[in-house]
């Protein structure tokens, strides 16, 4: 069944990458990553980013100055620490990601059309399964691949600093 899944996922990644390709070519797959983690928690620090995307703060660091450099990213002062810095999106970033999103659903609709109803019901409700078994921590996870939650957090990390959203955006 895994190497079903495995063969069949794909077209799925395909799609994926294909649209990352198009709308975001001039980012790395770390840059985009970081950008949906930024999204998610708009006004984030960097610490939180470099522990949700599992890179070194001085990485992070480096990541963030591209993106503000690429225009995606803003720094400012934290609201309660102005020793922190807070990150958000440009409106290009926003757009960026907008545009990736479009065009991956586009290229998933033209794909859901040739299948039939039956299938199309089967492989929602199948994929729905699938991520709610796969954010509860259910699946068995590598080493070194973090489980998120809903909320962004790791399976088994329930500390965040305070501020922070705890709702998340489907990428």
């Amino acid at each position: 069944m895994s190497a079903a899944l495995d063969e069949a996922a794909g077209t799925l990644l395909a799609v994926w990458e294909a649209a990352r390709e198009r709308t975001t070519s001039r980012l790395s797959s770390a840059q985009l990553r970081a950008i949906m983690v930024i999204e998610q928690y708009d006004g984030i620090n960097l610490r939180r980013l470099a522990t949700l995307t599992d890179m070194l703060l001085s990485s992070a660091s480096r990541l963030c100055d591209r993106l503000v450099a690429a225009g995606m990213l803003e720094r400012e002062p934290g609201r309660y620490d102005r020793r922190e810095i807070s990150l958000h999106l440009t409106p290009t970033a926003v757009r960026l990601l907008a545009e990736l999103r479009a065009d991956r659903r586009h290229r998933l609709e033209r794909i859901l059309a040739g299948m039939s109803p039956e299938g199309r019901a089967a492989l929602v409700r199948g994929m729905r399964e699938f991520d709610e078994v796969g954010r509860r921590g259910e699946a068995t996870v590598a080493d070194g691949w973090p489980m998120l939650q809903p909320s962004g957090e790791r399976v088994g990390d329930s500390a965040r600093p305070s501020g922070e959203p705890s709702a998340a955006r489907t990428a």
